[in-house]
């Protein structure tokens, strides 16, 4: 297995990673493990690829100062030459392309997947082909999700070898306190703002990037830059939520201003409304 990243490359893009933390006001802990990271890397006496394939990834956690996380995104660059966490930072996210390396998924069907599910990462595909998410996208259906879930699986079934999959998440409290801190930041002009690559020909920096460390978990929030958030005019809405704990696997939530039903005008996580419904009327 040959990285299509040198071990140097790998190592370049951790402490790039540090830097634009760093400068987009995350907190030093966070900056200073991606650097300690980057370091570890550096000095390896074997290539990632090399390691990934002896060990898989207890072999990259069982190295000083690389956890669960650093080990994902380790391996995401060793097997797709690409970083999608970095890319988001840098404003350079296009996850329809990455999509689009999964058989059975064109170019129309990824654009599809993304307006639907906003969703970044193969993992995190998989999570929705597993729950049913995928299966509602238009031009999907049982059929066909079924069968991308079973290229997804042989695609990452390294990722999984010898690691626990779970899936915990915040409580609906703490996610929409995130999106409240984000949006009056955001609308304050305290948070560093960067250039989407996408849907920005005039290269404006105006997507506000927020990160913060909460009870335990890291969180990173930006508004949504899809084209189905542009097309109907929410991208200063939807706020899309990273979060894991540290050294853990990376999840997202999108949250929204609902429409319509009786939580009409709130703030909802979207995929967890009975228990935002619990959430603003516990007490009636």
């Amino acid at each position: 297995m040959e990285s299509r990243l040198s071990q140097e490359q790998i190592a370049d893009r951790l402490n790039e990673a540090a830097t634009l933390l760093e400068a987009q006001g995350a907190d030093r802990f966070r900056v200073r493990a991606y650097q300690m990271g980057a370091d570890t890397v550096r000095a390896l006496d074997e290539t990632p690829a090399e390691i990934l394939e002896r060990a898989g990834l207890e072999g990259l956690v069982a190295l000083p100062n690389i956890g669960d996380r650093l080990a994902r995104a380790i391996d995401e660059m060793v097997a797709t030459g690409r970083w999608i966490q970095l890319e988001r930072m840098r404003g350079e996210a296009e996850p329809e392309s990455l999509f689009q390396s999964v058989p059975g998924i064109g170019a129309a069907t990824a654009q599809a997947i993304q307006d639907a599910l906003h969703v970044e990462t193969l993992e995190a595909l998989e999570i929705a082909a597993h729950d049913g998410r995928l299966e509602k996208v238009p031009g999907i259906g049982p059929r066909r999700a079924a069968a991308i879930r079973a290229s997804l699986s042989s695609m990452l079934a390294r990722r999984r070898r010898q690691r626990r999959e779970d899936h915990e998440e915040p409580g609906v409290e703490l996610l929409l306190e995130v999106d409240r801190l984000y949006r009056d930041k955001a609308a304050a002009g305290e948070l560093r703002r960067i250039a989407p690559k996408r849907f920005n020909p005039g290269g404006e920096a105006w997507l506000p990037i927020f990160h913060s460390d909460r009870d335990g978990w890291s969180f990173t929030a930006l508004y949504s830059n899809t084209a189905l958030a542009h097309d109907l005019g929410r991208t200063d809405d939807w706020v899309v939520i990273y979060f894991g704990r540290p050294g853990g696997r990376e999840h997202q939530r999108t949250v929204v201003t609902e429409t319509r039903g009786p939580l009409e005008g709130q703030r909802v996580v979207r995929g967890r409304e009975p228990e935002c419904r619990h959430h603003y009327f516990a007490d009636d």
